[in-house]
């Protein structure tokens, strides 16, 4: 067999690809994660508006936002073997394409006051359907990225995605607070929910058109060459790449745990414990969006020169001991207090995401990569970032417990270390 791409020399050469598609691919995350995570920001307001209000409707969209995340796994098998079998390029096409036409079907919905629980199931089923997309992206966009880059930058370049991809965040989280802010909430439930939605539909075709100029990876331009492009992707990686599923599984559990708990859950955690409004919160959020995006290169660069295992030992050390004391402090009511937290889980969260970008993908060779992140990590993001925010809540309401979100993510965190101490070291020799 062909030396893997994290072997090979001249026959997968980085530079073979531009940086305009280098660009294009790291940056393309923005709308993605605009796309996926602006129904989390807006979870207060479309729970009036898709499921009538009261009580229990904020569970029921969390609920949603968890459902869709089950399609996530399907989307990544299916996104990841149509990367494996026929290019990286091709699979971002297409799961642009099913976002962008998920993305405006949404802002062109009936509302709970026009078809009464329709509106419910229709904004879920799109919900599934953005899933499904959303599966292949990351995982298809950071291969592409640490497939292109030169071996001592991996990290760095890889991390861009995570870096761009809360772009996107702090991006949906603005959008939201900013529509909030300038509506009265008569307005925000009976039409400009939407403005949001339409952006993001926008944003997404703009994207499909950029990516349409993008090259292949050099890799898979190497698979082709050698003919080890394998026939069956999962099958190939299940067989062959068990160990890889299991770690890539475990660094993404941690990254998602602390990236959906710790970062996009927190306005719904700030508005239903009564600690601030929904505006505010939205701000909040907005501010840790910006610290995630400057802490992500720069962790990234440290992977790059320390290495991958040591930086997620720390991270996942200091994911074990902050977060409960940091959703304490949030719970007070004071504003100060709660920057401070969600500053710090946010820089926590970031540099998880940060390394694991590059870590994951390097778990497994190019033969069957996107299959391989599929099988452990998209798996893992499903059940510790779909579902922890719903559970989050709802364990929340029952205890009355504010420190209950941290202690989840400490828990994750202690579970995931035993994996990460037996990991080998993924980073390049020089």
């Amino acid at each position: 067999m062909a030396p893997s791409s994290t072997e090979q020399g001249a026959g997968g050469a980085p530079e073979a690809i531009s940086r305009r598609s280098m660009a294009v691919a790291a940056f393309s995350t923005v709308v993605e994660w605009y796309d996926f995570t602006l129904y989390l920001y807006l979870a207060t307001v479309m729970s009036r508006v898709f499921f009538g209000g009261g009580e229990a409707s904020l569970a029921t969209a969390l609920a949603g936002f968890a459902v869709a995340y089950l399609m996530r796994p399907l989307g990544a098998a299916v996104f990841g073997h149509i990367g494996d079998r026929y290019g990286r390029r091709r699979m971002m096409l297409l799961s642009m394409l099913v976002m962008t036409g998920a993305m405006l079907a949404t802002a062109l919905l009936p509302t709970y006051a026009q078809i009464g629980p329709a509106a419910g199931v229709l904004v879920l089923l799109l919900r599934c359907v953005m899933g499904f997309s959303v599966g292949g992206e990351y995982t298809g966009v950071v291969a592409y990225l640490m497939e292109g880059a030169p071996r001592g930058k991996r990290g760095l370049i890889a991390s861009l995605a995570s870096a761009a991809s809360e772009v996107g965040a702090l991006l949906a989280v603005a959008v939201s607070a900013l529509t909030v802010h300038l509506m009265s909430q008569a307005d925000l439930d009976g039409w400009g929910w939407r403005i949001p939605f339409l952006v993001g539909a926008g944003l997404a075709a703009s994207v499909w058109l950029a990516r349409s100029t993008m090259q292949e990876s050099p890799d898979f331009e190497r698979q082709q060459a050698f003919g080890t492009i394998p026939e069956r992707p999962l099958r190939h990686t299940l067989r062959h790449h068990k160990a890889g599923i299991l770690r890539s599984f475990a660094i993404s559990a941690l990254g998602s745990i602390t990236y959906y708990v710790g970062i996009t859950y927190v306005p719904a955690f700030l508005t239903s414990a009564g600690a601030m409004g929904e505006g505010l919160s939205l701000w909040l959020a907005t501010v840790a969006a910006v610290v995630v995006i400057l802490v992500t290169p720069f962790i990234g660069l440290l992977s790059d020169r320390w290495g991958r295992k040591p930086m997620l030992l720390t991270l996942a050390a200091l994911s074990a001991i902050l977060p409960m004391t940091m959703f304490s402090l949030m719970a007070t009511g004071s504003a100060a207090s709660a920057l401070l937290g969600a500053v710090v889980l946010a820089a926590a969260a970031g540099g998880v995401s940060a390394v694991g970008a590059v870590a994951t993908a390097e778990q497994f060779p190019g033969e069957g990569r996107l299959s391989g992140l599929a099988l452990g990590a998209t798996v893992a993001t499903a059940i510790f970032g779909g579902l922890t925010p719903y559970v989050a809540q709802m364990l929340t309401d029952r205890t009355g417990w504010p420190m209950i979100p941290g202690a989840m993510i400490a828990v994750v965190a202690l579970l995931v270390l035993p994996v990460l101490l037996t990991m080998r070291e993924t980073r390049p020799k020089d």
